[in-house]
């Protein structure tokens, strides 16, 4: 036992004397390098446009969207259009067919003016014409008619973008109306106003072919009498074709618009 520490003592002792032995070591300082730059200016620089971009991109889809509404819109919109405005139009042709095929109006005069002059169907081709069938001794209806009449004519003479639209008055009481007589006479309406007049059978002729019905009442003591008759505003048209009527529950107003709507959307037919 006393043999084993001396042998241990001898070798620490050794070991120390070894280690003092050594070279020194020199100390030296060791520099840690920072770890690598990220691009964190960067990441931060799109984290903060990241929502700003996200608008921007929406806005964008939006408005692209808007447009794409917009001429699908108005596109449907101009089809709409079109196919109503060919339905009016094929509506209007139509009905012009079926006047031409009924003939009302499709005849000649040939009649006195309140002038004295004769005229014929031909004179008032080209123009627009209100014509209305009475008589100068009817006590009510007739002056109302013809005011009505006027009135609508005045109405279209201030719209400066329509052509004149002629009144004309034909009298179904040829025995009475004379030329003289339609004179004093149609000083009380509109100064347009051509009324005319003929033998008995000139009047009737006009008056059948505008199927106007009139018929002379009796006679009084004093010869008066009343004639029972059609009571309509025919409208013509330039080619002389008969388009419309109205009778005594249309108003000045409801008039006006129809003639003005007629004239607007006319097309010349060959007849």
């Amino acid at each position: 036992m006393l043999g084993f520490r001396c042998i241990v003592g001898d070798a620490v002792r050794g070991g120390g004397r070894l280690l003092r032995n050594l070279p020194p070591v020199q100390s030296r300082s060791v520099r840690l390098l920072p770890p690598p730059h990220l691009p964190q200016l960067t990441h931060t620089c799109l984290l903060s446009k990241g929502p700003n971009a996200s608008v921007s991109s929406a806005k964008l889809k939006l408005r692209t969207r808007l447009a794409v509404t917009l001429l699908l819109g108005g596109g449907v919109l101009a089809v709409w259009r079109y196919v109503y405005l060919e339905k009016q139009q094929n509506l209007r042709r139509q009905r012009v067919e079926q006047l031409r095929r009924v003939a009302l109006g499709q005849g000649s005069f040939s009649l006195l003016d309140h002038r004295g002059q004769r005229r014929t169907k031909k004179d008032f081709l080209g123009g627009w014409l209100l014509l209305y069938f009475g008589f100068t001794h009817c006590p009510d209806i007739c002056p109302d008619e013809l005011d009505k009449l006027s009135a609508v004519v005045s109405a279209l003479d201030r719209d400066a973008s329509l052509p004149p639209v002629q009144p004309v008055f034909i009298t179904v009481d040829p025995e009475r109306d004379d030329a003289p007589a339609l004179a004093r006479y149609v000083k009380d309406f509109h100064p347009r106003l051509i009324a005319l007049t003929g033998s008995p059978e000139e009047v009737k002729h006009a008056g059948r072919d505008y199927r106007v019905y009139a018929s002379a009442g009796p006679k009084d003591e004093d010869g008066d009498y009343i004639v029972d008759h059609s009571i309509l505003i025919y409208l013509v048209s330039p080619d002389g074709l008969f388009l419309d009527y109205y009778n005594r529950m249309k108003s000045e107003e409801q008039i006006t618009q129809s003639v003005r709507s007629h004239i607007l959307h006319h097309e010349t037919l060959e007849l």
